[in-house]
């Protein structure tokens, strides 16, 4: 077993290594969105419109793309990031928090072991990795399937493992996985899975892939073992500018660049996230977190807070899942402490502990104040969407059926609670008296569960009904109902007729319909509560 990995795993450092089949890929990757550009511009020497030159600007941004992936996983940005003690339950758990959006559809099987347990390496580029695979196990489920996350550990290896019960992959294709440019997806360029072998390997790990067309897929990675969390990390020391004089303000303002690439440093798991919410429209990631850096250490409170709210209220909008913004907000926490370090360190470490502990404090109330907005305004505006889509649903959830000018049915189907009682209350009552309906047959067969408090409001308001005019014919009453009501001594008894079933109703009213032709008044009974004579 242990022969066959090392086999494997030699077999995948060669084509991480051959020059000749990453040229090929390079050529054919890159060619494509080359030539598009060349021929939209050569339209545009013909015809001057517009649309050549967005569909060229997106072609050559393709091309980018393909070549940003090579360099990433030829020469990974987080190679200056210091190694550390990495307990990955705890990392694998915050990675499945931002895949919240697919759990309607699919099943998240947690097998996390063996917690406490440490390997020594790169946090974001390990973050990285399993975030690949795991996003690679919920799209290869087409459909409904399960999802399992597995981690534990032995004496001397740490295994973690990402099985789906998706589509598969054909057995000729496995080894070629973690090739640059070879993908089983139909738009893929394969540069995922290639970082995927690229951190593994660089941690030592050993990876080994079992797929079955049809059943699914499953990634094994073996880790050897390091020691405990010393609770000491590293401070990076970046290469950043500064001028005689600068504030802390300027600083920032002055090194945006490297800021930004060292948020999306940090946020490896929301780097796939970010172009998606780029195309909502007047909404920058990188600008609004630039923005709330600045309202923060220049202590502007009350912008701070109005920030908070519209964000809140953008993302709710948008549907944008919470645990992105999460994962995003904590890694501009990080960041902008990183550069706190770096312009105390630039300057000459000139802040005493007394500034550094006013500072600190600053910092995290102001940070936790757009948070608390943040999520309140965020909830808020999810509350009140509900609550509008509910009163939609239940206002439709009122139907009126005119079987004459007279007479109508009023099916119900679902729930009754005082809430949606409310609601059919009102538009009962407005529609008798709008369309002067003389019958109202009330249907309860569809009817799963009511309250008892509303079948005592509905009891009151067959007499609103009567006071109107109008006759109120009961059916459909289900024997779980009836039995509620009689524990509770309520009943319909000389308030309206019950039938049994609406085709019933329906079979009386047709019946007596055929007898002489009566007036629509006439086919009802008295309200003693006699049989239908419709």
């Amino acid at each position: 077993m242990e022969r066959r990995n090392h086999m494997q795993n030699d077999m995948h450092l060669t084509q991480l290594a051959s020059v000749g089949q990453i040229a090929a890929g390079i050529a054919h990757e890159v060619k494509n969105p080359l030539t598009a550009v060349k021929g939209f511009l050569q339209l545009l020497k013909e015809k001057n419109d517009a649309n050549y030159i967005d569909i060229a600007q997106s072609e050559l941004e393709n091309a980018i793309d393909i070549l940003q992936n090579l360099l990433q996983v030829s020469k990974p940005d987080l190679d200056n990031e210091p190694t550390e003690p990495i307990d990955l339950t705890v990392e694998l758990e915050s990675i499945i928090q931002l895949f919240q959006d697919q759990f309607y559809r699919v099943h998240l099987q947690r097998e996390l072991r063996d917690s406490g347990n440490f390997i020594y390496g790169r946090r974001n580029q390990l973050k990285k990795m399993f975030f690949n695979l795991i996003k690679n196990a919920f799209e290869a489920i087409p459909d409904k399937g399960t999802v399992t996350i597995g981690h534990q550990a032995s004496d001397n290896h740490i295994t973690v493992y990402i099985e789906d019960t998706g589509s598969g992959i054909p057995k000729d294709k496995l080894s070629q996985l973690g090739t640059p440019f070879f993908s089983t997806k139909e738009n893929g360029t394969g540069m995922g899975l290639t970082l995927v072998f690229s951190v593994a390997y660089q941690h030592k790990g050993e990876i080994s892939v079992t797929s079955e067309e049809g059943e699914g897929t499953r990634f094994t990675i073996v880790f050897p073992k390091g020691a405990g969390n010393t609770g000491i990390k590293e401070v990076n020391r970046l290469d950043l500018e500064t001028f005689k004089g600068g504030n802390l303000s300027e600083f920032f303002i002055y090194n945006r660049d490297m800021f930004e690439q060292r948020l999306l440093s940090e946020a490896v798991t929301v780097r796939d996230k970010i172009n998606e919410i780029l195309d909502i429209g007047n909404f920058n990631l990188l600008d609004n977190a630039h923005k709330l850096v600045l309202y923060i250490v220049q202590g502007k409170e009350y912008e701070v807070i109005s920030f908070a709210k519209a964000e809140g209220i953008t993302w709710a909008k948008h549907s944008l899942t919470l645990a992105f913004k999460l994962e995003w907000i904590q890694a501009v926490r990080r960041v902008m402490w990183e550069f706190l370090y770096n312009y105390d360190r630039i300057n000459g470490h000139t802040t005493n502990k007394e500034q550094f502990y006013g500072l600190e404090k600053q910092i995290n109330e102001l940070m936790d104040l757009f948070l608390s907005h943040f999520f309140m305004n965020y909830s808020q505006f999810k509350d009140d969407l509900i609550r509008t889509q509910k009163e939609m649903v239940m206002e439709l959830s009122v139907p009126f059926i005119p079987l004459s000018q007279s007479i109508s049915i009023l099916p119900l189907i679902g729930s009754i609670d005082n809430v949606r009682y409310d609601i059919m209350e009102e538009k009962i009552l407005d529609q008798i008296g709008k369309e002067n309906i003389q019958t109202l047959v009330i249907d309860l067969s569809g009817v799963v569960g009511i309250e008892a408090e509303a079948v005592h409001r509905l009891i009151n308001l067959i007499d609103g009904i009567k006071m109107m005019g109008c006759k109120t014919i009961i059916t459909g009453l289900r024997p779980e109902i009836v039995k509620m009501m009689i524990r509770n001594g309520l009943s319909f008894e000389s308030k309206a007729v019950t039938k049994g079933t609406l085709q019933q109703a329906l079979a009386d009213y047709l019946t007596h319909s055929k007898l002489g032709g009566r007036q629509d008044r006439e086919l009802l009974p008295p309200s003693s509560g006699a049989a239908l004579n419709l």
